[in-house]
């Protein structure tokens, strides 16, 4: 009976792939993921600190996740971007200013997510 072509070993190495676009993304990226990061662990300790509850968490979690591989999506795309157009091109500074922008979307996103959970708990300490 066929496993469809599936192997651990393959599985095991496209894992090693991940972890090491992950190494990549932190030291040969954009310091913004590096920003993203600080922010997040920020994130984690005020939602610490608020006790914030279980679901509260999920959404935390969530926009932490998104805007961190969004911003590695980002990093992806310019460096194809710099690969296949590495003189200045309007179409390709486009395709990369897009990028960025959808970055920036789901930032600013996670930022009223943060307001809308934190605010309330921040102002009864208040």
């Amino acid at each position: 009976m066929s496993t469809s072509g599936f192997s651990v070993n393959r599985l095991l190495r496209s894992f090693k792939y991940a972890f090491k676009g992950i190494r990549r993304a932190y030291t040969e990226g954009q310091v913004n993921i590096k920003i993203h990061s600080v922010i997040a662990i920020f994130v984690i300790a005020l939602s610490i600190y608020l006790s914030i509850n279980d679901i509260e968490w999920v959404i935390i979690i969530s926009c932490i996740g998104i805007v961190i591989a969004a911003e590695m999506i980002n990093t992806s795309i310019e460096s194809l971007v710099d690969l296949v157009s590495p003189e200045w091109n309007e179409k390709a500074g486009k395709v990369k200013d897009i990028a960025a922008g959808a970055v920036l979307v789901l930032a600013m996103m996670s930022i009223v997510i943060g307001i809308v959970i934190f605010l309330p708990k921040i102002l009864a300490l208040l």
